[in-house]
């Protein structure tokens, strides 16, 4: 099966101007192109697009990401770089998953309190404290 760039589009969440930048940038790497040169994406194409989404997700930058594809493309002799690469972005998950933990924490404070002056029916006993 294959779908047009609007296709992807709809089914990624992705923009068309975006899949295209990803297109030059190589990033899906070998999309073949129909016979009036428009791209053709295949299903193969759509899983390199929802690992590219996710590695962007993690925080990697497009020439990061460039670099993951380009080992993609040198097959089973980076195999282990790859795997490095995907441990590098496991931490830097893990570190945004801190991030948010701790921005939950005082989103969950803020709650709390406002829990409290609207049964208190003012937030003056929160000041005096």
């Amino acid at each position: 099966m294959s779908y047009t760039i609007g296709e992807v589009s709809k089914l990624t969440g992705l923009s068309v101007p975006t899949l295209r930048y990803y297109d030059k940038e190589g990033l899906i790497p070998n999309i073949n192109r129909n016979e009036n040169g428009l791209r053709d994406f295949t299903e193969q194409d759509l899983g390199t697009i929802n690992i590219v989404t996710c590695i962007k997700g993690a925080g990697a930058s497009i020439r990061e990401i460039k670099e993951y594809m380009d080992l993609c493309k040198l097959g089973d002799s980076t195999l282990e770089a790859r795997k490095q690469f995907f441990i590098e972005k496991k931490r830097d998950v893990e570190e945004q998953m801190k991030h948010l933990s701790e921005i939950m924490k005082t989103v969950e404070m803020k709650i709390k309190y406002y829990e409290d002056a609207i049964e208190a029916g003012t937030e003056t006993i929160h000041r005096v404290k």
